[in-house]
């Protein structure tokens, strides 16, 4: 073991550049991993204390003690308590301070006019308390609120939208409302709490604009006196305070504000880098793979005098995995220290983007450094084994001949194999998509049709590279004919070049694709239920923004060019002891503004006892026009409500509608999601458009906008993700170019000879350069149009998985223009890849590259 160590040892300083490639894709791979835990450490650290400094003072919180949580969201929302608690909590032994938390949505405006913030984080109002222990903020600059009107604002909040004190501004509530920033305040220590934005107003003014009516708060905030534990506190606490209502520490409330943005945030967002990471290193795997086929392809006669030295078959395998290991172990551990500048650098630059990123120093825990570690290690140790065991394979009357090259690829058991396993992928897909709607079986069909991709792809290499390079002849002539028979001359090193950019456009084609079904999606669903003019709309997407105001629909449809205006808000109630969103409406307005499809019952009398249900919903639940379900709302308070009809389509109308009668006793902090209108016969879209806008200016001037561009704007989060999904994505790219680039750099050193050949009868360097350049443009336009296909295909199986497990009807759009951009780039990378390796051959010499053995 110790000789193969040495000539391991001793191969590795011969040939260091043969290993370059291999260096940077489990460099880069490694590297991203790292980075990506390292990030989500920081960002649990960060606000783990931020939460925890904030709420230091704060020794228990009396709250409502249940919640409704509908679905797709982790936190729920609870019924408020009696401000007037306030007082039996104080007169607790131990308790040395009480004051309300009033709490709801108030979205400043910054000094451009634009709303801040909405994009994600929560844009939060509520009253100024007084008790600095208790005040999760702490005043900064200027005063606390002591008018109505009066407001101090988060300063992170007064940088990003140019505001000062003594500016005044608009705060929607939704209702706008004139305020005055008289302070300036910090969260934690911190100008704010990420990109939550935050208005402190007076009590009173709390209670106005932000409470359904006087007297409630969303949470009683209690600090203990000296020698009482946050424990103790609880337990005085709890005894008196009345059914329905409970305590927890101080602790537990920081500890679960953590565990939302954990769970509504972080966990999605590190989940989301790590599948990343993961396809960066699945693209790493082939291109090391290849780097050692060829190292051991090239070493035949060398391996071949070993055994015929005496070197067993163990110690020549042993051989080549010291070199991975020694490859494997000095790429991750440089890895390591990128990912560590990775997740420097994205601490920078995600809060000039915008995103949420605590400040704080990086927390770099063991698990974050062993698993990156251990997964670099194993992934090119993997990659290396089956040409390890090939190399330990090799017999020593193979010194008696030339260098040998991989020319395997396009066997039989190949050819049956593969085609079984696109049989079988084809099989399951259609299965889980079209059969029985199944996310799990359209998953696995989806990884068995990338397998059989793979396994075809020495099969499928010679007849795509002839069809590919098949115009090189008459455009290049010879150059263009060597550069095909080069590209033809070993199928598998072809396929296993082309399979790691193959992967990378794949998933690029995939989102792309998806990206674009999403978008046709919003485009069907908008021109089929909205048949109104225009769409008034405050855009936002999270738990950001404050909606519209409830009162904008009436003045707007009072106008004379409008038919009808209608406003759609939302509610939430346990339906039969389950969470569920309502749609809070005038479900006549509702009817004439939208296609709801068939409707059984009548809309007209749902009253204040009456719901809507969509059809779907309604077989869910067993339910039909007449029967009655169990409401029960946030207050607490239980209704019985009666079906009195069942429409046919949700999609912008929801699945439960009531009427705002029905929900005026249960309300909280009331707003419309949006306000649908339609104008009178004869009135043209600009007219009504524009006197339409003059009211929505009185209403903190909300985008007012056509049913395209309502379609548009809502799928504007989707060309969001589809940029950062670009940007993860080109690290998979860059390391299949260097796979391509490595895999050439070694077959010019392996042809070394041969090229000396064509420089000496005649070829130019700038045709030899031309030569290399166009295979590598042909092992990467096999890998693109592999991708191409194969993402396609993927992207029409996520689409019509996620149509069946959904009751909203997703529509399937192949982008050409988009998918010819990734084509393009697919083969520009392929030049761009062959250009090094061009400009080594062309500067061989020619005498030396005769004469090499």
């Amino acid at each position: 073991m110790n000789a193969s160590v040495r000539l391991s040892v001793s191969s590795l300083r011969a040939h260091k550049r043969r290993f370059a490639g291999t260096f940077l894709a489990v460099f880069l791979g490694v590297a991203f991993l790292a980075g990506t835990l390292v990030m989500g450490d920081t960002l649990r650290a960060g606000f783990d204390t931020m939460f925890g400094r904030a709420t230091g003072g704060t020794d228990a919180v009396v709250r409502s003690a249940d919640a409704i949580t509908t679905p797709g969201e982790s936190e729920g929302i609870r019924q408020p308590v009696a401000t007037d608690l306030v007082k039996t909590v104080e007169r607790v032994p131990g308790v040395a301070a009480a004051a309300p938390g009033i709490q709801g949505a108030g979205q400043l405006v910054g000094a451009n006019g634009d709303p801040i913030g909405g994009q994600g984080p929560p844009t939060l109002a509520g009253n100024w308390i007084a008790d600095p222990e208790l005040n999760a903020y702490q005043l900064a600059e200027g005063r606390v609120p002591a008018t109505s009107g009066e407001v101090v604002i988060d300063r992170g909040t007064a940088k990003r939208g140019d505001l000062k004190i003594g500016d005044t501004t608009t705060l929607r509530t939704p209702d706008p409302v004139e305020v005055t920033i008289v302070g300036l305040a910090t969260f934690g220590g911190e100008d704010g709490m990420a990109q939550v934005t935050f208005t402190g107003m007076t009590r009173a003014d709390a209670e106005k604009y932000l409470t359904a009516r006087p007297g409630e708060a969303a949470t009683i905030q209690v600090r203990a006196g000296p020698g009482v534990s946050q424990q103790e506190l609880v337990d005085r606490l709890t005894p008196v305070l009345p059914k329905g209502v409970e305590a927890i520490t101080g602790q537990k409330s920081a500890e679960e504000n953590t565990e939302m943005i954990s769970s509504q945030f972080l966990t999605v967002f590190t989940l989301f880098l790590l599948v990343f990471s993961g396809v960066a290193l699945l693209v790493a795997t082939f291109s090391i793979h290849n780097t050692f086929a060829i190292v051991v392809a090239q070493r035949t006669r060398e391996n071949a005098l070993l055994r015929a030295l005496g070197a067993s078959r163990r110690q020549v395998t042993a051989s080549t995995l010291v070199e991975a290991t020694v490859v494997a172990v000095t790429a991750s551990l440089a890895g390591l220290a990128g990912g560590i500048g990775i997740a420097a650098g994205l601490q920078i630059l995600f809060p000039a983007l915008g995103f949420p990123f605590p400040e704080g120093d990086l927390v770099v825990s063991a698990l974050s450094m062993l698993l990156p570690l251990a997964v670099g290690i194993v992934v090119c140790l993997g990659s290396a084994l089956l040409p390890a065991v090939r190399a330990g394979r090799t017999a020593p009357m193979a010194a008696l001949r030339e260098t040998a090259v991989d020319t395997s690829g396009a066997s039989r058991v190949r050819a049956v194999t593969g085609t079984g396993l696109a049989a079988l992928a084809l099989g399951v897909t259609i299965s889980g998509v079209l059969v029985s709607p199944s996310l799990w079986l359209a998953g696995t069909g989806a990884v068995l049709a990338l397998a059989s991709f793979v396994v075809l792809g020495p099969v499928a290499s010679t007849t795509a590279v002839r069809v590919l390079g098949g115009p090189l002849d008459r455009l290049r002539g010879v150059t263009g004919g060597l550069a095909r028979r080069n590209a033809l001359r070993s199928p598998r090193r072809t396929a296993a070049t082309a399979s790691a950019l193959m992967i990378g456009v794949a998933v690029v084609s995939l989102f792309t694709v998806f990206a674009a079904s999403l978008k046709a999606t919003m485009d069907q669903t908008v021109s089929r239920s909205f048949a109104g003019d225009i769409a008034v709309s405050a855009p936002a997407f999270g738990a950001g923004g404050s909606g519209l105001s409830p009162r904008l629909a009436g003045a707007i449809d009072r106008l004379p060019e409008v038919e009808t205006a209608v406003g759609l808000g939302r509610g939430v109630a346990e339906v039969d002891g389950k969470g569920r969103a309502l749609t809070v409406t005038d479900p006549l307005a509702l009817e004439r503004t939208f296609d709801l499809g068939t409707v059984k019952g009548s809309l007209s009398g749902l009253g204040t006892d009456g719901i809507a249900v969509t059809e779907s919903e309604a077989d869910k639940q067993g339910l039909k026009t007449g029967d009655t379900t169990r409401l029960t709302f946030t207050d607490g308070r239980k209704e019985t409500f009666t079906v009195r009809a069942v429409y046919g389509r949700s999609e912008l109308a929801g699945e439960y509608v009531i009427t705002r009668a029905a929900w005026e006793p249960h309300r909280t902090q009331d707003a419309d999601t949006l306000v649908a209108v339609s104008f009178e016969d004869g009135v043209s879209t600009d007219t009504g458009k524009a006197a339409v806008e003059k009211v929505a200016e009185r209403y903190g001037n909300p985008e007012v906008q056509t049913r395209e561009e309502y379609a548009q704007s809502s799928a504007g989060g989707i060309d969001m993700m589809l940029t950062l999904v670009y940007a993860l994505l080109a690290l998979a790219v860059l390391i299949a170019l260097l796979g391509i680039a490595n895999t050439l750099t070694l077959a010019i050193h392996e042809r070394t000879r041969e090229l000396g050949l064509l420089r000496a009868i005649g070829q130019t360097r700038s045709q030899l350069r031309a030569m290399v350049r166009w295979e590598s443009v042909l092992v990467a336009a096999f890998g693109t149009v592999g991708g191409l296909v194969l993402g396609g295909f993927l992207g029409w199986v996520l689409v019509k998985a996620s149509d069946g497990a959904s009751d909203s009807d997703f529509a399937f759009a192949m982008p050409p223009l988009q998918l010819a951009i990734v084509a393009l780039v697919g083969l520009a990378a392929g030049a761009l890849a062959g250009l090094r390796p061009a400009r080594r051959a062309a500067r061989l010499d020619v005498l030396r590259a005769i004469a090499t053995e």
